[in-house]
């Protein structure tokens, strides 16, 4: 009934009569994502007149009601089959601004209309292969970079920004061929880069190195939003990275990193807006070759060192272990480096084992990265031993019974999913320099059984890499513990008593022929069970 009536009006109304019927149909189904079969061709026959209405002369207020219905209507996939043409795909890019003729964005009370014909593309595209073939035919992509330039550096217009990268996203991921063309022809990567900036404010403090403001205010809902559609783009742009790096790309991925190093030193909105920035932020630095992710960290400035020094003095002496890495001013130092970004990223991984499901998608990127890390940079491998794998004290209790972030990885490392076993096997591994009698240390044989056997290293030795000759030093609880301790399960057991110590003579003589029969029927041959 409701689309009989708007058709009827759009048909033969005029443009505030038009206006009045979208907006009521549009506030009735805002929420609608499931349609009636039934009403399918009328429905239809609406999205029809729509595009007809939308080619006149009509005031702006008209057409955002036109496109807020046609965006709720292009939800539904059957629908969109005999209106997505390419004359029809052409009205709305010239709507959004995406023809290569129009030269700016000054007209604000355009820019409702550009938001929305931009989130009807966005649903035409996700739900229609023809207009998918359709952006390739327009050259979508171009003319999407192309706003997006106009858009740099104007924050009051998040919302274009916003929906502009979501498209970008959506025709990356749909298209493989548009990824490279987004990464050569239409150079993504520092685009895309600099809106990140331009949404984090970022202010240079050095090459690499931006300046974080500890107490400043949380991202605005609309940049966070902006950001990470951004990171989603940018991943798409660099799926592939790590088999085209070159060395005259360098530069730009190590941009790209300092950036990533911002986001996660930064906070959204709420805690879940601040997990969802951080998470694309880890996504896309596992795309970052490994060489580029040493700006992750950065040495200290002289006035730092100086803090840093103060701080040490102040700990006890017989903190030697704790001395290499301390906390000042909210900034987690270790060896003269400044570890905020990796303490962060240790911190996310924690939070997502925490979670308990959905490992493989939420655990494993972060493991992976971290594990890259530590392989490729002493200094962050030596920092994350020091606070996963600190020096054993109590060996009381089994490797994997405890709260500790090295209780919670060996855990992982009997899980029932092999890919999220094996990474978090690999990263405990990694920290131990692949040095297997340091892993079954911190692990127990029984728990590092299954990397070893695939490595081919259950007899000991180390793994492939090379690593810098630093032993590790055993604590004196260590050290007079070692004797007692479990090497299949880890942990200090007491001795357990000695059966025979409790048998009489009689029982001990009955025992040791009862071997000696068993034995005599073993060498011939003879089945003992």
């Amino acid at each position: 009934m409701d689309e009989e009536r708007a058709l009827y009006i759009v048909r033969a109304g005029e443009a505030g009569a038009i206006e009045r019927v979208l907006r009521d149909y549009s506030d009735k189904h805002r929420a609608t994502f499931k349609f009636e079969p039934t009403d399918e061709d009328k429905r239809k026959k609406l999205c029809e007149g729509i595009f007809k209405v939308l080619i006149k002369d009509i005031p702006t207020t008209c057409q955002v009601s036109c496109l807020e219905v046609l965006r709720i209507l292009s939800r539904d996939k059957k629908v969109l089959v005999p209106v997505t043409t390419k004359e029809n795909m052409q009205i709305l890019l010239r709507l959004a601004k995406l023809n290569e003729l129009d030269d700016s964005l000054e007209k604000v009370s355009e820019f409702p209309v550009i938001v929305e014909s931009l989130k009807c593309l966005c649903n035409i595209v996700f739900n229609s292969q023809m207009a998918q073939q359709l952006s390739l035919e327009l050259n979508l992509a171009a003319k999407l970079c192309n706003l997006l330039r106009k858009c740099k550096d104007r924050k009051f217009i998040n919302d274009i920004k916003c929906f502009d990268l979501r498209l970008l996203f959506l025709l990356s991921l749909l298209h493989t061929d548009i990824r490279s063309q987004l990464r050569y022809e239409l150079q993504g990567l520092p685009l895309l880069t600099q809106v990140l900036e331009s949404a984090f404010s970022i202010k240079w403090t050095d090459e690499y190195e931006s300046a974080i403001d500890h107490n400043g205010p949380p991202l605005s809902p609309q940049e966070t939003d902006c950001a990470i559609e951004a990171l989603k783009a940018l991943f798409n742009v660099t799926v592939d990275s790590w088999k085209v790096h070159k060395e005259s790309d360098s530069h730009q991925f190590r941009v790209m990193a300092a950036v990533l190093r911002h986001c996660l030193l930064i906070v959204g909105p709420t805690e879940d807006k601040t997990e969802e920035l951080h998470s694309n932020a880890v996504n896309l630095l596992s795309n970052v070759p490994v060489s580029c992710l040493d700006v992750l960290i950065c040495p200290l400035t002289h006035e730092e060192t100086a803090q840093e020094a103060t701080t040490l003095d102040e700990l006890p002496s017989n903190k030697t272990a704790e001395k290499e890495t301390v906390l000042k001013n909210n900034t987690m130092v270790y060896n003269g480096m400044n570890m905020e970004a990796i303490h962060v990223l240790l911190n996310f991984m924690e939070k997502r084992i925490d979670k308990g499901s959905s490992y493989r998608e939420g655990l494993t990127p972060v493991l992976s990265l971290l594990t890259e890390c530590s392989r490729a940079h002493r200094n962050i491998r030596k920092f994350l031993k020091d606070q996963v794998l600190p020096p054993l004290r109590d060996v009381t209790n089994r490797p994997e019974v405890g709260s500790t972030v090295r209780n919670k990885l060996v855990r992982l490392m009997t899980h029932v999913d092999l890919g999220v076993k094996q990474i978090a096997a690999e990263f405990l591994f990694v920290l131990c320099k692949e040095r297997v009698d340091s892993l079954l240390k911190y692990t127990g044989y029984g728990n590092a059984a299954g990397l070893l056997a695939a490595r081919g290293l259950l007899a000991g030795g180390r793994g492939d890499n090379w690593y810098s000759e630093d032993e590790d030093t055993d604590t004196e609880e260590y050290k007079n513990a070692k004797p007692n301790i479990n090497l299949i399960t880890g942990h200090l057991e007491e001795p357990m008593p000695n059966p025979i110590d409790e048998m009489t003579e009689e029982q001990k003589e009955y025992e040791a022929m009862k071997l000696v029969n068993m034995l005599d029927k073993l060498s011939r041959g003879i089945h003992i069970f």
